[in-house]
């Protein structure tokens, strides 16, 4: 079945990528309207509300006039209201510009927030319009309606409030699980400690701790290489076991934090590491590589069953390990200049098998 919210968020955020307007026949010459007067509208009847609450208070025709002062009271207080709704309302609605944003989002907020930025395509002109209306009760409602939506996007002011009162997103924003991760790394502690630079990140020549490389007889027990050419070379034998006992509380503690988010979880879910593609691949893609059918809901499946969140941990271990720890255990060469010498490949196998059978 088609993910409906998938199709349409790729579709115009590739559409606007693509500069696509710009050569539609006759859109360079039309006259568009983007002035949607929202504030005007919203205020236009205002002036004489006020008025006439006012009056009937002054001339003593409301009895206590409780009605009347609330009218007055919410009346002035509504602009500041307008200030914060509509500022908290872009701010989340930005999101869906933000690297990385999941296309399993509710596609409303894609087109509301090209109607708000004036994105070609979302103008009046193209039958699209915003409405925001001052309700009875203090509250106030912005309605995004046209072509794109099935049904009017309606959002209301105290509503959104109370979402980011409660830490919680109306738009989730996929969190940086590249950025968390490099920095895993150095947290692990694997990496001695002259591996990292001032920036506190790893160098580029930085090796694992000589405490996790395999030995034999007290010696390093490298594994030999076929190089061509009838060549050979040692490269480094890490204890894979080890360290992966040494970084599952870290990776533990960091599932955990994510964890505590369980909107950003999906998300992550859903753009990183269903899929378990690469970094490489992810920065190839016009959009990273969605879950698609394997996508989970921000509708269905939250709060998370503890199914999904042992399911997260192990593809959040399995992406770190993949993505950003098997460069550091692969094809690494030793320190010593002797024993990162190119060398016979029979002879070293012969030698090797020697090594082994007399300590059998």
């Amino acid at each position: 079945m088609e993910n409906k919210n998938i199709t349409y968020n790729l579709l115009i955020k590739q559409l606007l990528q693509s500069d696509n307007m710009a050569y539609v026949p006759g859109y360079i010459s039309s006259n568009v309207d983007v002035e949607f007067k929202v504030l005007d509208n919203a205020y236009q009847d205002t002036g004489l509300q006020y008025a006439r609450a006012k009056n009937s208070i002054d001339q003593g025709r409301c009895g206590d006039c409780i009605r009347e002062n609330e009218i007055l009271n919410n009346l002035l207080a509504a602009p500041a209201l307008s200030k914060l709704f509509l500022e908290n309302l872009t701010g989340e609605l930005s999101i869906v510009e933000t690297p990385h944003y999941d296309p399993n989002n509710y596609y409303g907020f894609m087109v509301a927030n090209c109607i708000i930025t004036q994105k070609p395509g979302f103008s009046k002109t193209d039958g699209y319009d915003v409405e925001l209306n001052l309700l009875e009760n203090n509250t106030q409602e912005i309605t995004f309606t046209g072509p794109a939506f099935d049904k009017p996007f309606v959002v209301n002011s105290s509503a959104l409030q109370s979402l980011l009162d409660a830490d919680t997103s109306l738009v989730v924003e996929t969190p940086d699980i590249n950025t968390s991760m490099t920095e895993l790394l150095v947290e692990t502690q694997i990496f001695p400690p002259d591996a990292m630079g001032e920036d506190k990140k790893l160098s580029a020549a930085a090796k694992i701790s000589e405490e996790f490389i395999l030995k034999f007889n007290g010696k390093p027990d490298y594994e030999i290489i076929d190089i061509g050419n009838g060549k050979g070379r040692n490269v480094i034998r890490y204890d894979v076991d080890k360290i992966e006992r040494k970084i599952q509380p870290f990776i533990n503690a960091e599932v955990s934090g994510l964890l505590s988010s369980e909107q950003e979880a999906v998300a992550a879910w859903n753009v990183f590491l269903s899929k378990g593609t690469s970094v490489e691949e992810d920065d190839q893609m016009v959009q990273d590589a969605n879950a698609a059918e394997q996508s989970w809901s921000y509708e269905k499946d939250l709060p998370l069953m503890q199914d999904k969140k042992t399911q997260f941990a192990f593809k959040y271990k399995e992406y770190f390990i993949n993505n950003y720890l098997k460069q550091f255990l692969t094809n690494k060469l030793p320190s010593v200049e002797e024993d990162a010498a190119v060398f016979d490949l029979q002879q070293a196998r012969k030698a090797k098998t020697k090594e082994l059978m007399g300590n059998q």
